[in-house]
């Protein structure tokens, strides 16, 4: 038997036993294992990134901007301020069209009046700026409000909040909410 062992040994080529050494393996074993997630992480993201974009605002025959319910139950739709593309959240309860300080620098906004936000959170300090033009989907409306002081999140997110959406009569249904221009 050990005749045989070396009788295999020997017809297997040199080069053969060194790419299947456990040395090698032990080398890019851990990496592979590192770079294999690192793909796999990086496809979810894009996969969840593009699952998640916001769907586009819809307008009817009627006219009236239709917003589709987004996955995680709230209403999601892509506008500008001052010409500053955003993704707006739809917060009906929110008083102001608000922004970061972040996104009203780069949106050119006026430094307007100071104020303190009275939030869930607590208290805020910011500034309002009046006749900022807010872009939904196809619209414009002029003259609109905008809070600047909204912290957290990302600089290209802005609440769509009742100083804009005042100007509409708004329904909702199960999967979309629905605004009328009064």
């Amino acid at each position: 038997m050990g005749n045989e062992d070396r009788e295999t040994r020997r017809s297997v080529p040199e080069h053969s036993r060194r790419l299947s050494s456990p040395s090698n393996s032990l080398k890019w074993g851990p990496l592979g294992i590192v770079v294999f997630w690192m793909v796999v992480m990086g496809a979810l993201y894009l996969a969840m990134t593009h699952y998640l974009k916001p769907s586009p605002v819809i307008v009817s025959a009627t006219g009236d901007l239709i917003i589709p319910r987004a996955r995680d139950g709230h209403f999601y739709a892509l506008g500008a301020i001052n010409g500053q593309a955003v993704t707006f959240l739809v917060d009906t309860g929110a008083s102001l069209v608000t922004v970061s300080e972040t996104f009203a620098q780069s949106a050119g906004l006026a430094p307007g009046m100071p104020t303190v936000f009275q939030t869930a959170n607590g208290t805020l300090n910011g500034r309002t700026v009046p006749d900022v033009p807010v872009t939904l989907g196809p619209l414009t409306v002029s003259g609109v409000r905008v809070g600047v002081g909204l912290v957290g999140g990302v600089q290209d997110k802005a609440l769509l909040g009742q100083s804009f959406l005042a100007r509409f009569d708004i329904t909702l249904t199960k999967e979309q909410m629905i605004l009328r221009a009064r």
